[in-house]
């Protein structure tokens, strides 16, 4: 059970974990963890060195690294390669996954009453087809929208009018359930072609992208609140197009690394610190900030702690991961806490993810692992995780925010499985507001990455900023997790006070809801 913050006299140590004040702890407080090598060792150049090969890769591979395409392959090959090099024991875990792309853009018309071309995106996992057909609202859109997402339209099957004769478009409005139970939905209601409109408040009104999770048998695209908008009013005929390739059993893998001891026990073996992040990229580009800036600053961390030989000072075992198909849904991560067996799972001590690390209108995103702001804590330790991020951030003058612990990233599968996990995420679609251009710098009533999942999250759609900043704090972290003798249960400690908002911000794969 969490003290209050009134309940714990402590002293902040922000080089590492918090300890007590002997006025509560009657312990003597361990020998706070020195951090400095690794967040000095990890650069900001060693980090692009890797960013820049993974571009590298996606250029010569179709213009991206999607798990099951061969930018992927690549990429896990390159990782594995400098992995070994700096004397991981390194696995590949194979599995298999339903594989979905675009082969061509997917079109939207709107032929009467007026005819006019629509921005339109097809929705993964989307069938194949070319439907001209009368547009149906479900007949519970919400027009306005209401001031927080709760619209239901499309979660039932009443939602859905009666199909009219002849080929017919369902117009679905986001919210509260999956796009791909809206898709099975209208299919069942005899529909031909699904349209997927935003909800319409700020941050989920743009045009929509996202994920079905599972192949739909009809053409399924997303359109933006304002022309979904449009195309419920009246009597309105439209064709849409799409052609895609869906693959249940498509191959992929999971890019493991262990730092094996030289000579020295670890003393708390069982006790295994997972840091990861996502290697694979969405199919529309190269994934350079989302994930290549995780999975560069991964890559740079694993190096240096190995060049500086921490094996020789470490408390508890790192374990590096590069996860698979995570635009697909988290389903590396998923695969690989499923595999473990009961025992391993127990050795799973903590999980750090960092998912987006340099976002051109960044943010400094803490994981909310106690729940602060909406009740949401992930199991015991997130918290603790969470404060030695914001301790970190405290001692060099910067603010943070909290992000939401929604599960939305590779630490899912984690909390899922009881195991505690933090991290940290630069922003993704969401827009800033001017309160948080107060606390970060950048632009308000711009996205924090405004290339996210599209072509042009490239090699140019870094801040080289926030890869510093979040690139010490990911390096700091794993440090303190490692190298603590204390770890995260060793004494009471006090939670310093967040220069955190109440606004939470959360980033995943792509959109399912």
């Amino acid at each position: 059970m969490r003290k209050t913050l009134a309940s714990i006299a402590a002293v902040v140590v922000t080089t590492g974990l918090v300890v007590a004040s002997p006025a509560v702890a009657k312990k003597p407080a361990p020998k706070p963890v020195d951090t400095s090598g690794l967040t000095k060792a990890v650069t900001v150049n060693g980090i692009l060195q890797h960013a820049r090969q993974l571009q590298t890769i996606s250029d010569r591979n179709g213009g991206n690294r999607a798990s099951g395409l061969p930018g992927h392959t690549e990429s896990a090959d390159y990782v594995a390669s400098k992995l070994r090099s700096a004397g991981y024991e390194v696995t590949r875990q194979k599995f298999t996954f339903a594989f979905s792309r675009e082969l061509e853009p997917a079109t939207l018309t709107q032929l009467t009453p007026t005819q006019r071309e629509i921005e339109t995106a097809t929705m993964d996992y989307s069938g194949s087809g070319d439907v001209t057909g009368t547009v149906v609202p479900t007949n519970d859109i919400m027009i306005p929208p209401s001031a927080e997402p709760s619209s239901t339209s499309g979660c039932e099957a009443s939602d859905f009018p009666a199909a009219p004769a002849g080929p017919a478009i369902a117009l679905v409005q986001r919210g509260t359930c999956t796009f791909e139970a809206k898709a099975n939905n209208a299919v069942a209601a005899g529909y031909d072609a699904v349209i997927l409109m935003n909800e319409g408040q700020p941050g989920r009104d743009e045009l929509l992208t996202g994920t079905l999770g599972n192949p739909a048998s009809v053409p399924v695209v997303g359109v933006s609140y304002a022309d979904g908008a449009s195309l419920a009013t009246g009597s309105v005929t439209a064709r849409v197009t799409t052609k895609t390739e869906n693959d249940l059993n498509r191959e992929t893998e999971n890019v493991i690394a262990d730092l094996p001891s030289t000579g020295k026990k670890v003393p708390n073996a069982d006790q295994v610190v997972v840091v990861g992040g996502h290697l694979d990229s969405v199919a529309a580009g190269p994934g350079i900030n989302d994930n290549g800036s995780g999975s560069a600053t991964i890559l740079e961390t694993a190096e240096e702690m190995s060049e500086l030989k921490l094996t020789k000072s470490l408390q508890r075992p790192v374990r590096f991961a590069f996860w698979g198909a995570e635009e697909s849904g988290l389903l590396g991560a998923e695969h690989y806490v499923a595999a473990l067996s009961d025992a391993d799972r127990n050795k799973i001590y903590a999980n750090l993810n960092f998912d987006m690390l340099g976002s051109p209108n960044y943010a400094r995103f803490v994981y909310d692992g106690d729940g602060s702001e909406d009740g949401n804590d992930g199991p015991a330790g997130s918290a603790e995780i969470e404060q030695v991020f914001v301790n970190y951030f405290d001692s060099k003058n910067l603010a943070t925010e909290p992000t939401a612990f929604d599960g939305r990233s590779d630490y899912g599968p984690f909390i899922d499985a009881g195991i505690p996990a933090g991290g940290l995420f630069s922003g993704a679609e969401g827009v800033k507001t001017p309160e948080q251009v107060v606390k970060f710098g950048g632009t308000a009533g711009a996205p924090f990455d405004a290339c996210y999942h599209q072509a042009c999250d490239d090699i140019r759609n870094l801040s080289t900023k926030a890869l510093d900043e979040l690139g010490d704090a990911a390096a700091h972290a794993t440090a303190v997790l490692t190298l603590s003798k204390a770890g995260l249960f060793g004494d009471q400690r006090k939670a310093t006070s967040h220069q955190a908002a109440k606004k939470k911000i959360s980033k995943g794969p792509a959109l399912t809801r």
